[in-house]
């Protein structure tokens, strides 16, 4: 499955609630979310219009590594 295309960064930190994600803080343009669910997990995102398909193909990574899941089920579940 292909990464989504023009995200923001609030889009993607209401998508996180999904997995227990919530926002613990906000410095300048970049949001910090933390769960609970399967350990503790601390993940930044920039809070722009549209994240760049780098960083965010970076950060679905990380939370499927975490989750221990492949990042094609991942995006599934989100989108």
């Amino acid at each position: 499955m292909k990464i989504p295309r023009d995200v923001s960064g609030v889009g993607l930190a209401g998508r996180l609630e999904i997995l227990g994600y919530s926002i613990t803080r906000q410095t300048g343009s970049h949001i910090r979310l933390m769960t609970r669910m399967e350990g503790e997990h601390h993940i930044t995102i920039p809070s722009h219009k549209s994240i760049k398909i780098g960083t965010l193909n970076s950060i679905l990574g990380d939370i499927a590594v975490h989750f221990r899941i492949r990042k094609e089920d991942l995006i599934k579940k989100l989108w």
